[in-house]
């Protein structure tokens, strides 16, 4: 495993090979340390990339071609290395592809391409996935970053079109017997968009924002010195911290995808939120972490 440094005049990061993870975002002036630094007492991962699935299928597998394929959380590209493939003063792109390992439970030929780039006190988080097999191509794929906060502190900021989100907003339920969506719905009360933050929040596990309800999300720390902003145009995000730890991270997740539904009988291509690309396509999409 080896890991990869940019930085600029205001931020400084590290990004390892093994599953293109960030590890590190810090502040050039105050030295700061923004992420969480994957304490396995708490949690031991800093900001997994979900690929090809975001969260589970049910009982564990999922079915194609009436072939049954099993596959774990979150499926397997964060357990797996990366190759560098790009490298300049500001950006770093990651690739990993398809093997004999990953068609036992991804039965697709594919290009996965991770980059960091740096723009001010901005690292802007690019994903490409490139459809390498002669069939449509059928998956899911998220970002799991986690941001160093004190649940009993701090708070959360959700904005529309740089307006605070009105009201109430409403969040799936997950059973966590199974990791599957409940059909059970609550409303997260804010005031003027502002969230408090406390871990019972999360005494259900995650929260799960769909219908684009917000497309940045900021954390505000109590003392007031500074801001984390995520910036996530996508169908639905999840915020997260572990249920009953009282863990001192928040994590902020925009994705294109979302674990099935309690008893979900469809196959692959059936799945909500998922994505498809034809022969030879690709899909970008892009999330900005920004130090305010």
């Amino acid at each position: 495993m080896s890991e990869f440094v940019l930085k600029n005049n205001s931020i400084a990061i590290k990004v390892s090979d093994h599953g293109a993870e960030l590890r590190s975002l810090r502040s050039e002036g105050s030295g700061k340390e923004y992420m969480w630094q994957a304490d396995a007492k708490y949690w031991g991962r800093t900001a997994p990339v979900l690929f090809p699935i975001v969260g589970s299928v049910w009982n564990g597998e999922y079915k194609y071609k009436d072939v049954s394929y099993k596959l774990s959380q979150h499926g397997f590209a964060r357990d797996m290395d990366f190759t560098l493939v790009k490298e300049t003063e500001d950006e770093l792109v990651f690739e990993l592809t398809d093997n004999e390992e990953t068609m036992k439970k991804f039965p697709f030929k594919f290009s996965l391409q991770i980059g960091y780039k740096l723009v001010g006190s901005k690292v802007i988080v690019s994903y490409k996935v490139s459809n390498k097999s002669d069939e449509e191509m059928y998956f899911s794929i998220g970002a799991h970053p986690a941001f160093n906060c004190d649940l009993n502190k701090d708070e959360l900021l959700f904005e529309k079109h740089g307006a605070p989100v009105a009201g109430a907003l409403k969040s799936n339920v997950i059973d966590m017997s199974c990791g599957c969506l409940s059909d059970s719905a609550i409303d997260v009360e804010s005031n003027n968009g502002l969230v408090k933050l406390s871990p019972e929040l999360f005494d259900g596990d995650a929260l799960i924002f769909e219908d684009r309800q917000a497309d940045a999300v900021t954390l505000v720390y109590a003392d007031g010195e500074d801001k984390l902003r995520v910036t996530c145009d996508v169908p639905l995000f999840g915020v997260w911290s572990p249920v009953k730890k009282n863990a001192p991270f928040v994590c902020i997740e925009p994705w294109n995808g979302r674990c099935d539904r309690v008893n979900f009988a469809g196959s692959l291509e059936d799945r909500e939120y998922g994505n498809k690309l034809g022969v030879g396509e690709s899909f970008d999409t892009s999330f900005e972490i920004e130090i305010l």
